[in-house]
């Protein structure tokens, strides 16, 4: 007979999960493990809503297993720390990103990209090592080893600041990887939402030339005024696509939904790189000849391990940035993912979880 939620673990939990494809999310009382000698225990204070969320919560993905309650983009406040937790203390501010837990010991865990660790555990609807399920940030508290929690800069605002934990890593990361964080060096963003208009900024900071992709005319002027994109292009525009051509030395293509990336190719300049981070569901289709003539590459980016997380934050506390959000209470957040597959929040939905998640 399967263990309810509830008895998994001593330590009762408060949160919403869904229990099935409708994805719809509802209260739910469910269980974390006591604190262990390397945890940090917290109490969640905000959540981002991701689009991976989303997905999740209607198994879009085929690999979830309900009840499931999301939410990787958590900050709060510690409560409790084991015997053998070195980097924090009852009272700090931190977060928690996409990754508790990794095998430590692999060539990926030894470098710093347990992201790429075969044996990765996800903040929510994962396997424990210990065979139960871990549940994300929309509930009251968290437990974590202190490997995968992070420190919050102090001048770094809690709310705005949360969506960094996935937005933030999911853009720094390839724009330092791929050497787009150089003055001057002229980077394409295409789609303009939750990981886009991070994006724009995180590539302004470093100081790149800025050009915005996007389907919709209605965005330049947020792109140009309101982010400081130094272009805007409307990618249905074929005299725009066609004066673009040859002029980026990279682009970070965050758009999920499926579109044609041959045009976004012509952009480059020899050498140039597309970077993939929004993961649309159909096969791409990349002609071999709009690679070989012009040395181009198309590629592939995933979040970034802890230690690059953690200079993500303080980069961002440094140069501040935050997320673009709008504030809700967790009974809000089944319209908020109905508004969220409309693309119709600027640009990031963030949860107040401690003034609305209440234990029953």
């Amino acid at each position: 007979m399967a263990i309810s939620p509830e008895s998994e673990h001593p330590i009762r939990a408060y949160g919403y999960a869904a229990r099935d494809t409708s994805g719809s999310l509802s209260p739910l009382t469910f269980s974390r493990r006591a604190t262990g000698e390397k945890d940090v225990r917290f109490k969640v204070l905000y959540c981002g809503i991701c689009h991976s969320d989303l997905h999740f919560v209607k198994n879009e993905w085929g690999i979830t297993k309900y009840p499931v309650t999301p939410g990787h983009e958590i900050v709060g406040v510690v409560t409790e720390v084991g015997s053998k937790v070195e980097k924090f203390k009852v009272g700090d501010k931190v977060g928690v990103g996409c990754l508790v837990g990794s095998c430590r010991s692999c060539q990926s865990c030894a470098t710093d990209y347990e992201q790429y660790c075969p044996k990765q555990i996800g903040t929510y609807g994962a396997l424990n090592f210990d065979g139960t399920r871990t549940y994300g940030g929309y509930s009251d508290h968290m437990v974590s080893d202190e490997h995968f929690v992070l420190r919050w800069p102090e001048n770094l605002p809690l709310d705005s600041g949360a969506p960094l934990l996935c937005a933030g890593i999911t853009t720094y990361s390839p724009l330092r990887y791929f050497g787009l964080d150089k003055p001057g060096t002229k980077v394409g963003v295409v789609g303009l939402g939750g990981l886009g208009h991070v994006a724009v900024k995180m590539a302004k900071a470093f100081g790149a030339e800025v050009t915005v992709f996007s389907t919709t005319p209605a965005k330049e002027q947020e792109a140009i005024e309101g982010l400081k994109a130094d272009h805007f292009i409307n990618s249905k525009d074929e005299h725009q696509m066609q004066a673009a051509r040859g002029t980026l030395d990279g682009i970070i293509d965050t758009v999920s939904a499926n579109h044609p990336i041959a045009p976004l190719l012509n952009t480059l300049t020899p050498h140039g790189k597309l970077v993939l981070v929004g993961a649309p569901q159909k096969p791409l289709e990349v002609a071999a000849f709009s690679l070989i003539m012009g040395r181009k590459t198309v590629a592939g980016s995933n979040i970034g391990g802890i230690k690059e997380t953690q200079e993500m934050l303080d980069f961002a506390a440094e140069h501040g940035i935050t997320a673009d959000i709008e504030i809700i209470p967790i009974d809000y957040v089944n319209t908020a993912m109905e508004r969220l597959l409309k693309s119709d929040v600027r640009y990031r939905f963030v949860i107040d979880v401690a003034n609305s998640i209440k234990a029953e």
